[in-house]
């Protein structure tokens, strides 16, 4: 049986939702043979191990263990929704301090058991601000530590799918940045319908301008409808898009979708933010975001929010000032 790699796989979180999901979908595309769950949540993870094992994969070495030094040791790559889950009424930000302190613990982890490995995915909210913490504390690369931001995109191509009556394959290049939440950037300029610019549709019969800035509200509240129709927040899509940027991370198939990345380049410093991204077996890379003045304001908006979020987590004291985060991780500028 062929796998994309035989490396370990470690799956943090696994007895979540989104963790359980990701690991089933792991071997349903055949990543690794080598796979590890942790989660501390003893019970839970013995029984989404149980499922698994009589899903009856074959080929595969499925352990798990909530013993976080057997499950990170040798791993060369790790999913992580290892934080709290969002619930009805909460943003992502209120979940700030505490998934900022698991954030930490879980770099200190990394750096402690597996400082070899290839590539993280944070993914548990609010992501940016996770992810940071994670890369600060783990001592790896930049280009070592992906977030998943992917879903604002997905979201706006499934409205886009919806108001126009099209397949989603009609739509081309729908893309968000910036941050993972309420305050994203929705880009139109990047978007085509049919091979047309969606900016030409905007502000007419096809699209008026009403209807595109309720579409945009419909995007950004994804998350909250989720919630609102499930009484619990997304758990598939967030599952699906992170183990296909993991896949990429091992050489597989081009990640799609833009993804959250350190960006330090003068305009935007010291921060982790969704970006136009390639996931490769180097890493993660990003170039420029170019749009239209308004998009670039609304991106400078979304960086501006996020820079809140990481100096209220200097301020708690979970991670050093940004002059000090060199000395915590030479990788950093």
């Amino acid at each position: 049986m062929e796998f994309l790699t035989n490396e370990k796989l470690t799956i943090v979180g696994a007895a979540g939702m989104i963790g359980s999901n990701m690991a089933q979908t792991a071997m349903m595309m055949k990543l690794t043979p080598n796979i590890c769950l942790y989660d501390p949540f003893a019970p839970a993870l013995e029984g989404v191990a149980e499922e698994l094992y009589h899903c009856g994969f074959e080929g595969v070495n499925l352990t798990y263990t909530s013993d976080i030094k057997e499950a990170l040791t040798g791993a060369s790559y790790i999913v992580s929704s290892g934080g709290a889950a969002r619930k009805a009424g909460m943003t992502r930000e209120d979940l700030l301090k505490g998934n900022a302190e698991i954030a930490a613990q879980f770099g200190k982890d990394v750096r402690q058991y597996c400082p070899n490995v290839k590539h993280i995915v944070v993914i548990f909210n609010p992501a940016d601000i996770t992810g940071l913490i994670t890369l600060l504390y783990s001592g790896l690369k930049p280009s070592q530590v992906s977030t998943l931001a992917a879903l604002d995109s997905t979201r706006l191509q499934n409205e886009l799918v919806k108001y126009f009556h099209i397949p989603a394959s009609d739509i081309q290049n729908c893309r968000t940045y910036g941050g993972h939440g309420e305050q994203m950037a929705v880009f139109a300029s990047t978007t085509k319908v049919k091979g047309e610019p969606l900016t030409d549709f905007i502000g007419t019969t096809r699209l008026p301008l009403t209807e595109w800035e309720a579409l945009k509200v419909r995007v950004i509240q994804g998350g909250k409808h989720i919630i609102d129709l499930r009484g619990r927040s997304s758990f598939q899509s967030p599952a699906y898009l992170s183990i296909e940027m993991i896949a990429a991370a091992m050489g597989g198939q081009p990640f799609r979708w833009p993804a959250g990345t350190y960006v330090s380049n003068g305009k935007f410093d010291h921060i982790m933010m969704a970006m136009e991204t390639s996931i490769t077996k180097d890493g993660v890379t990003y170039k420029e975001v170019a749009g239209s003045p308004s998009e670039q304001e609304e991106l400078e908006k979304s960086y501006e929010h996020l820079c809140k979020l990481r100096d209220e987590v200097i301020e708690m004291g979970i991670i050093p000032a940004i002059k000090d985060w060199h000395s915590l991780n030479p990788n950093i500028d």
